[in-house]
């Protein structure tokens, strides 16, 4: 298997059969998908449920119980349940284009990571797309979105199909090559190495600070944005509040600050006890 796709979803079935649609009709299919579900009521299964044949591995859909965001955590157990050493990560609010998972096999590669971007649609434009429109792919194309009312401006040109264009885009860009939790890529063992998502943190940067401890511990970045390209659907976020976001900006601080790699609420946990046995043994 090339490489395991992590979607983060909550309680969004529509939008979230959207993008399966969208990995359903991959210019590759040597993938599997890992659902990572912050919680979702019943409906969200029965929509994962529909597509475990539309693809060539099994669906793995990985959940806990909702207890408020919690997206950190879910994204860490999801790391754990998959099955490829290399993983890209997205949400469950973003459709791919059919050449989304094959670009970031493309640039792939050891000591890096891929940072991809989105095209941001309007409710009315999110709620049009059909399935018809997603497995043609008129949906990216910028002439059927103007037809559907969207107003011409500059960022349509991330939806390029020309590769040199988007090769001089991605190197033109002002944009940092951050982590981000839309579009990124990376290999498992270099995302292990520090830890994974630090499940201290709520909304607000928590992918970008897994990004920022991974180039503290040595890892660079490649910037794919104009290649890698996803449609983000419009929703409401009631999860974000001035204070988790306050918070994370101060640990984002502190560890680009202070070069931190390691955070001890990730994957592994430390407690007292376990830093009480390490010191025992220096």
């Amino acid at each position: 298997m090339k490489v395991s796709i992590i979607i983060t979803t909550y309680n969004a079935e529509e939008w979230l059969r959207k993008v399966l649609i969208g990995f359903s009709v991959q210019s590759v299919d040597d993938f599997e998908i890992v659902i990572a579900d912050d919680g979702s009521t019943q409906k969200t299964k029965e929509v994962v449920d529909s597509f475990l044949s539309k693809f060539k591995h099994p669906i793995v859909h990985v959940w806990h119980e909702d207890d408020g965001f919690q997206k950190s955590k879910i994204l860490n157990q999801a790391i754990l349940k998959s099955s490829s050493d290399y993983l890209l990560f997205t949400d469950g609010d973003c459709i791919p284009r059919n050449d989304f998972i094959a670009t970031h096999l493309l640039h792939k590669e050891e000591g890096y990571f891929l940072s991809g971007g989105y095209f941001k649609l309007p409710m009315s434009i999110s709620n049009a797309i059909s399935e018809i429109d997603i497995v043609s792919q008129n949906c990216f194309d910028s002439s059927w979105l103007r037809k559907q009312g969207l107003k011409f401006n500059f960022k349509l040109t991330k939806l390029t199909k020309n590769k040199w264009f988007a090769a001089f885009m991605n190197w033109l860009t002002p944009t940092k090559r951050s982590w981000n939790g839309h579009n990124s890529s990376g290999f498992k063992k270099d995302i292990l190495a520090v830890n994974g998502f630090n499940e201290d943190m709520k909304y607000g940067g928590l992918d970008r600070e897994l990004g920022e401890r991974m180039f503290n511990n040595g890892m660079l970045s490649k910037q794919i944005r104009y290649s890698a390209i996803c449609l983000h659907l419009d929703h409401k976020r009631s999860y974000a509040t001035k204070e988790s976001i306050s918070r994370n900006q101060a640990i984002r601080k502190f560890n680009k600050k202070n070069k931190i790699t390691w955070i001890p609420k990730g994957i592994k946990k430390m407690n007292k006890l376990n830093s009480m046995n390490s010191d025992s043994h220096i």
